[in-house]
C-alpha cells in the first residue's frame, strides 16, 4: 500500500537519500526545505515539493495547507532539517555575549523548533493507526560538540519524542529517534572537515568507515515499517559503534 511520507530537509544529504529509499518502496513522499531550487534538483520519482522555512510559524501553516489539498494524512514524518548553523548567515557582533546568543538562538531554532513546530502543525494528520514520527539527532547529543549549542538542540528532540511517543501511543503512532554518528556526503561539516579530522572520527568507529546517508536512510525505513510497529520512544544509534551512550 503506497504511503504518504514527509520529509523535512528532503533536498539533500540524509532526507534525501531517506526520499529515494522510500520512493523506491513505492512510496509518495513530499520535500520539504528552504530553497526551491535544491527541492527541485533532488532525483526521487513522483516526489512533491514545497519550499518553506519550517523553523517559522507561517511556513509551517503554509506546508500543513499542502498537506491537507494534496495528501491528506501523514503515514510517515521524518525530521531532518538542520544543521550546525555553519550555512546560515553569519550575524555581525562585536560582543561576545551576543555571539553565543546568536549561536544558541540559531542552534535550537533549525534543529529543534523546525521539528516541534512541524509536528504540531501535522499531528492531527498522522495515520491511525500506524503513523511513524521520526527524528534525527546526533551522537553529539551524547558527547558534545564544541560550542555544545547544536548538541543541546539535538539532545532537546529526545525528551519531546518520548512524550509524544506518550501521547501517539494510544493513536498507534510511534515516535523515534535516529542519532546518526560521522556521516560523510551531506553539507553538515561544509568546509570545516579535513583530512585529520576525518581520520580521527572514523577511527572512533568499530566498522572502520565513516556513515553514509544510506546508512541512516535504511534505519528510518526499518522503523517505519510494519515489523517496527511494537518501537517507540527509543533513541537509535547509526554510528557504527562510535558511541554507546544511553
Amino acid at each position: 500500500m503506497t504511503r504518504n511520507v514527509v520529509i523535512s530537509g528532503g533536498g539533500t544529504g540524509i532526507g534525501l537519500a531517506a526520499a529515494q529509499t522510500f520512493a523506491a518502496d513505492g512510496d509518495r513522499v513530499l520535500l520539504l526545505g528552504r530553497r526551491e531550487d535544491v527541492l527541485r534538483g533532488a532525483r526521487v520519482p513522483g516526489a512533491l515539493t514545497y519550499a518553506a522555512d519550517v523553523g517559522d510559524v507561517d511556513g509551517v501553516r503554509g506546508v500543513a495547507r499542502f498537506v491537507a489539498d494534496e495528501l491528506g494524512a501523514v503515514d510517515v514524518l521524518i525530521h531532518s532539517a538542520g544543521g550546525s548553523g555553519q550555512l546560515e548567515p553569519r550575524a555581525e557582533r562585536d560582543d561576545p555575549l551576543e555571539l553565543v546568543a546568536d549561536n544558541w538562538t540559531v542552534n535550537f531554532r533549525i534543529n529543534t523548533l523546525t521539528a516541534v513546530l512541524l509536528t504540531e502543525a501535522l499531528k492531527d494528520r498522522l495515520a491511525e493507526p500506524g503513523g511513524r514520527v521520526l527524528f534525527l539527532s546526533s551522537i553529539a547529543a551524547y558527547r558534545g560538540s564544541g560550542s555544545g549549542a547544536y548538541a543541546a538542540s539535538k539532545a532537546a528532540l529526545h525528551p519531546y519524542a518520548h512524550d509524544l511517543a506518550r501521547q501517539l501511543g494510544p493513536r498507534g503512532i510511534t515516535v523515534n529517534v535516529v542519532a546518526p554518528g560521522y556521516v560523510e556526503d551531506t553539507d553538515f561539516f561544509g568546509d570545516a572537515m579535513d583530512e585529520a579530522r576525518r581520520a580521527r572520527l572514523v577511527a572512533e568507529t568499530s566498522t572502520g568507515r565513516a556513515g553514509t546517508p544510506g546508512d541512516v536512510a535504511a534505519t528510518l525505513h526499518w522503523l517505519a515499517s510494519p515489523g517496527a510497529a511494537h518501537i517507540t520512544s527509543q533513541v537509535v544509534q547509526v554510528n557504527g559503534g562510535a558511541e554507546r551512550g544511553h
